[in-house]
This record gives C-alpha cells, structure tokens and sequence, in this order.
C-alpha cells in the first residue's frame, strides 16, 4: 500500500514538475488563433497587446512601409544606428514570435555590446565586413568571427553580444530577424553608468576595482547625454 502511495506520489510531482518546465520555456507562445493585430490602443493589460477586432482587421494590419532598404543617418557617437520593426511598429506582428531590425554603422562604426532579453538573433551582413560576437554566461567566453556581405551569424537569446565595422572609408549594414514580436534590449554601458536612479558608486567601484572617482565620471556621462 506504502508503495502504491509512493509511487501515486511520485508521478503526480512529474506531472506538475513537467508543467512547470513547460511554463517555464514557453517564450512568445504560439497563437490559438490565426492571427492578433495589436489593439495598441486597449486598456486590457495583457503579457503583450491585445488583439484588434478580427472583423476590423485590414490588409494593411499585416505590411510595413519599412524602407528597409534605404540608408539611416549614423551621425552620433556611437556611429550606429537599429531601426527596429517590432509590434509597436507593425501591430500585424503580435503572438508571431518575430521581428526585425536594420542596422546601419557608419566607418568604424560600433553597436555596443548589448542583449535581448527575450530574443534570439540572426543577422545577415547587407554591405561590408563587421567584426562581430558574443560573451557566454560565466566563465564569460568570447565566440567572435569577422563576416562579410551574404554571411549570416547567430547570436543566443540573452548574449551580450556586438558588431563593429571594419571599414575606415565605407558604412555597412545588417538585417536582423529576431524571435519575439518583443525582443527587449540592454545596453550595458548605459545599463550599468547610466541606470536611474543610478547604481550606489560604491557597488561599481568595488565591481569593476576603480576609484570611485572614475565611477562618477561615467555616470555623470551618461546622465548628461540621454541618446546613450
């Protein structure tokens, strides 16, 4: 009888440990419905955007007149800059899991190391030759590979990852698709020097072993530029 219960006991608990695995990796979950035009405007909060009236969904809920093709301005200091195709942008793109990006980098241009939180990416090189990669989870391993026009490269969901452009002369440019309608992004120096309220100067000295002299000066950059 004892064993009986033991094992009664012991799949119910596989049960609920595999429904919570489940939960756990479900990321943009599939639709139960063909498709979910964001009603960006609903005042139902819901994890994502509620849907829009199928009877009032239009053909244009589902296109973009992204110009994706033209060039962006990459006058900053950075000399990069994403033009992002999310849900915000493209309603159509609710509970599909996907959106886009161009990137443009002017010569020398950098995107900083940054992350997705809720997104794989895969970028594919338009015009020029990126040096690009990204840093695993503790001990923190460097993948990096230099990749030119028709190369594709991957970075794993939650990576920090980066692109510089290798040209002194010329600009280049990337497409990315990327699995979440949401993808999130972190940028970490702003994250780390540019967080507000800002992060107590004596936590980051101690972190990156500087004077907290130095730790003043980097926040005081970023509070005073606001584009980082």
């Amino acid at each position: 009888m004892a064993s009986s219960s033991s094992s009664k006991l012991l799949l119910i608990t596989a049960f609920f440990g595999l429904a919570s695995w489940q939960q756990t990796i479900a990321f943009d979950p599939s639709p139960l419905q063909d498709f979910c035009v964001a009603d960006l405007n609903s005042p139902v909060k819901v994890n994502g955007f509620a849907c829009k009236d199928s009877m009032a969904v239009t053909p244009d809920d589902f296109f973009n007149a992204a110009m994706l093709d033209q060039p962006r301005n990459t006058m900053n200091k950075f000399g990069s800059v994403v033009t992002n195709i999310n849900v915000t942008q493209f309603p159509g793109l609710n509970t599909l899991g996907i959106s886009y990006a161009r990137i443009d980098y002017a010569p020398l241009g950098v995107n900083t190391p940054h992350l997705h939180p809720r997104a794989t990416e895969l970028l594919t090189v338009l015009e020029g030759t990126l040096y690009l990669g990204f840093v695993t989870s503790n001990p923190n391993k460097l993948f990096s590979k230099v990749v030119k026009k028709g190369d594709v490269f991957v970075f794993p969901k939650a990576m920090i990852h980066f692109q510089m452009n290798l040209d002194h002369e010329k600009p280049a440019a990337a497409l990315s698709s990327l699995s979440s309608q949401n993808p999130g992004v972190i940028t970490i120096a702003s994250a780390v020097f540019g967080s507000k309220p800002p992060i107590s100067d004596d936590v980051l000295a101690k972190a990156f072993q500087v004077e907290k002299k130095l730790i003043d000066w980097l926040q005081s950059q970023f509070w005073e530029n606001t584009n980082y």
